[in-house]
């Protein structure tokens, strides 16, 4: 009997999707049983969606490929079409689709996100090791800082400072301790080569192709980590594993396809709503392993800087609001609903584009109200399609 297809691996591309040859490779050669992958991947109308579906079947993995025309007949489909606002136009946050399409899918007890500019380590167990990182019970470093931000190169001898850490929290005293943990909700893996940096940090660090001078290496990442209680991270979705139960408090942000123009922080504020989440919930973030190797392609670093900017000053103070909020919470979804409610309520006038984060709350209540909409519709339109079989007389 196979095993159950349990996991769904989202992919956001537009270019370089065939990383996912070395993705199910990597399973093959470790000894993980693809049946229990199925691909969803996100593109676009100007995609060759036809060889992206034909890699799928070359590869014998199980998946599906949407563009932009099938994302509107899949929220047709499922009764949704008034929640399509929910999925930016051409932005990364589109990952956000393939966590209502996990949603829709009881079966899915594992989300898996993927960058399209990464490939696996071959010496490590890529989907094993997530799934390891996620069923964690046991000792593990616990770190924190007098800034309550952890910075996940705290191990580099870099000095670097990942996209999404704030400006105001940077040399900060780290102490770490040893924690018991035992309801990892989340597995970041981290990453070799090109550091996951913003432009003003690209800039800084002397390069002008949206990349880096001061590469990572496997020696950058000694040990795996938690970040203590109260404290917050960066979590970018480039490598990243996480259970069925975080999808209502994970929701990517409308970035980039916004009249503020505010991009570059969906993945990083929906780390926040997730700590935050997991902190209340007495659950856990694991950081480390698997690496990935992130080749981030060249691009003009002040083409990024325009499109983080309108953010930069809000990033310095999202998390103060959500610090504090849904204390009682227990459930993620309850907990979510009460940072939407932060949001779409908060007076954020004093900051540069604080509107945005008003539109931001209205979006994450919507949020909330879709997965409602969406919730095992897929596992019940799949058994309305099975054929009947017929009574025993």
């Amino acid at each position: 009997m196979s095993s159950p297809q349990d996991i769904c691996v989202i992919i956001p591309t537009i270019r370089e999707y065939e990383c996912v040859r070395e993705y199910v490779a990597n399973a093959r050669d470790h000894g993980f049983d693809t049946d229990r992958l199925f691909f969803v991947l996100v593109t676009e109308d100007f995609c060759d969606t036809g060889a992206m579906e034909s890699m799928l079947d070359e590869e014998g993995v199980d998946g599906t490929v949407f563009d932009g025309t099938a994302r509107e007949e899949w929220f047709e489909d499922h009764d949704a079409a008034e929640f399509s606002h929910l999925i930016p136009a051409a932005s990364h946050a589109q990952t956000s689709f393939g966590l209502l399409y996990m949603w829709a899918h009881e079966r899915f007890e594992y989300g898996v996100f993927i960058d399209d500019d990464t490939l696996p380590h071959a010496e490590e167990d890529f989907f094993g090791t997530h799934m390891r990182n996620l069923a964690h019970e046991g000792e593990i470093e616990s770190v924190r800082s007098d800034e309550s931000w952890v910075n996940v190169l705290y191990q580099s001898d870099t000095d670097l400072y990942p996209r999404g850490y704030p400006y105001a929290a940077m040399d900060e005293t780290v102490e770490t301790d040893t924690e018991h943990v035992d309801e990892v909700v989340a597995s970041q893996g981290l990453w070799t080569n090109v550091p996951d940096l913003d432009a003003v940090r690209i800039l800084m660090d002397g390069d002008l192709q949206g990349q880096a001078q001061t590469l990572t290496e496997s020696s950058d990442f000694r040990r795996d980590f938690v970040a203590a209680e109260g404290q917050y991270l960066t979590v970018c979705s480039m490598n990243l594993g996480f259970r069925r139960e975080v999808v209502p408090a994970f929701y990517q942000l409308p970035m980039d396809d916004n009249e503020w123009e505010v991009g570059r922080f969906d993945d990083i504020w929906s780390g926040l709503f997730l700590k935050r989440a997991a902190d209340v919930l007495g659950k856990q973030v694991y950081n480390g392993g698997p690496l990935c190797e992130h080749n981030k392609a060249p691009r003009s670093t002040f083409d990024d800087l325009a499109n983080e900017v309108a953010g930069l000053e809000l990033n310095e103070h999202v998390w103060e609001v959500l610090d504090g909020v849904a204390e009682d919470a227990d459930s993620f979804e309850a907990a979510f609903a009460e940072m939407a409610d932060a949001l779409a309520e908060g007076d954020f006038e004093e900051w540069n584009n604080g509107a945005f984060l008003n539109h931001c709350g209205e979006y994450m209540r919507d949020w909330i109200d879709c997965l409602d909409r969406v919730e095992g519709a897929g596992t019940r339109a799949t058994a309305a399609e099975a054929p009947e079989v017929p009574a025993d007389d």
